[in-house]
């Protein structure tokens, strides 16, 4: 059959028509801007999974100088985006709930928290139950938890001998929830049931498992001693509140606080509340006190400049002040500050941060690279990462606590969220100045009164722990100066 040349013609010029639209299309006419961030290479399905479970500062430390500051792990059917930097992570620390929400990727504390607190509420109610923390925590309540700090810490130094040998490790750890007991959970409780108490909040430590994370409800015995324990505190907080109300007692205390806390309708807190508020309350604070207590003590027993500093700093504040400790004087001490702040730049416990993102955004990296983030994405910066970021910190893996001194400030070199030990923005740790004030009181009832020496080798980190802390033991050499200032 014989085809029409005006036919073949008319159909070749239809197929090179097709052809150069689409060349116009792929190279004339712009692209759409759109990027999404490089993904983490691995196995299908669980390769996330491995590598996450092995670590996720061991992935960061692999990926971030191949992927730079912004890429995807998968991690079965989610993506994990990680900001890692102060040049991407502001958005990270600055949008509003509706945006990066805290509620839906912490809600493995919920069976240890409890319902009806913190990440079991709407953002609106949760506000406000923040609202009550700050309020428990004001400078005039700051100073009378001091005294408390100031106390305890006497009462538990003065039984060491005079010369000995301890775990630093154990003994702060101790130390702190002794402190925490009588400022955050009453009188009750330090003086009649800390020893119950302890224990009970021990099993719920101790129920907070990485498996937690994706499977808080898994029924494995860690978790059933949990809520074992959740429950018998609730009875014995649920006593004391009732006998607070009944004799009308107010103590200065948080937990007093939080019975005399109301929400905007006037609607005052319930016993349920009040437990929930403050489990959660001794659960930010316990472990980074006493880890950042640990920390702080290593690095200064192995590092004569900064020790003869605080120790002349310490020197100073007593021919100022005699042998008076109390807030304004703890909050004189800027070397000692310095100090516990470069321990916590090397060592935050919470090595990682969340929130689940309900809205497309982009980030621009510090080489001009564009992102943009899909909704659904969990979102995940690392303090313990970006704190040693060598674009920022000088020498980052160096204990330098002169790196903040005035002149320096490589805490802000970067903007506001260059140092993120106690994360930023709206989300903010509301007990940072508790927690300032604590370490600093330890310290300074331990420089004034004993001469230290670490004796075993300089700690590990413990990157097993759920908050991770330091490895093994911490023994130190003490002896009891002949001139105590506080006796």
């Amino acid at each position: 059959m014989e085809i029409d040349s005006r036919f073949l013609s008319t159909g070749l010029l239809l197929v090179a028509t097709i052809l150069v639209a689409k060349l116009i299309s792929a190279f004339i006419v712009p692209k759409s801007r759109k990027r999404v961030p490089p993904v983490v290479k691995g196995w299908p399905l669980i390769g996330g999974l491995v590598r996450f479970l092995k670590g996720p500062i061991f992935m960061l430390r692999e990926e971030y100088p191949k992927l730079g500051g912004v890429f995807t792990l998968k991690l079965f059917h989610k993506n994990i985006t990680f900001l890692i930097g102060p040049e991407v992570s502001a958005h990270f620390f600055k949008a509003p709930e509706t945006d990066l929400s805290q509620q839906e990727v912490y809600q493995f504390n919920v069976p240890t928290f409890g319902p009806g607190v913190v990440f079991d509420v709407d953002y609106s109610v949760r506000q406000e139950q923040f609202r009550f923390f700050t309020e428990a925590l004001r400078v005039n309540k700051l100073k009378s938890y001091v005294n408390q700090m100031v106390a305890e810490a006497e009462d538990y130094f003065s039984k060491w001998g005079p010369s000995g040998e301890v775990d630093l490790k154990y003994e702060l750890e101790h130390l702190i929830i002794l402190t925490a007991s009588r400022c955050l959970l009453g009188r009750e409780v330090r003086d009649k049931l800390f020893d119950d108490v302890s224990a009970l909040f021990h099993d719920l430590d101790n129920g907070m498992l990485p498996i937690s994370v994706l499977f808080p409800y898994l029924p494995i015995p860690a978790h059933k001693r949990r809520d074992q324990a959740r429950k018998k505190l609730a009875n014995i907080f649920a006593t004391i509140i009732a006998s607070r109300k009944s004799a009308s007692k107010s103590e200065d205390d948080m937990l007093q606080c939080f019975i005399d806390s109301k929400y905007k309708d006037g609607r005052p807190t319930t016993e349920a509340e009040v437990t929930g508020l403050l489990i959660a309350a001794l659960f930010a604070g316990q472990h980074t006190s006493s880890i950042t207590s640990t920390w702080t003590g290593a690095y200064l027993l192995c590092n004569n400049k900064y020790l003869s500093a605080v120790q002349e700093e310490q020197k100073q504040l007593m021919e100022k002040h005699g042998d008076r400790v109390d807030h304004d004087v703890l909050a004189e001490m800027d070397v000692l500050y310095r100090c516990i702040k470069e321990a916590l730049r090397l060592h935050p416990p919470l090595i990682m941060l969340l929130r689940s993102s309900h809205s497309d955004f982009s980030v621009t990296t510090r080489e001009g690279k564009e992102y943009d983030i899909p909704k659904g994405h969990i979102i995940a910066t690392s303090p313990a990462f970006a704190n040693r970021l060598g674009h920022i910190f000088k020498d980052p893996d160096r204990y330098d606590p002169d790196r903040f001194s005035v002149g320096r400030e490589e805490d802000k070199v970067a903007g506001a969220f260059s140092y993120i030990s106690f994360g930023g923005g709206r989300h903010g740790c509301l007990g940072e100045p508790f927690a300032y004030l604590q370490i600093k009181a330890i310290w300074t009832h331990l420089l004034r009164n004993f001469e230290l020496e670490l004796v075993s080798p300089f700690p590990e980190i413990d990157w097993n722990a759920m908050v991770v802390g330091v490895k093994g033991k911490v023994m130190v050499r003490y002896k009891r100066k002949v001139l105590s200032v506080n006796q």
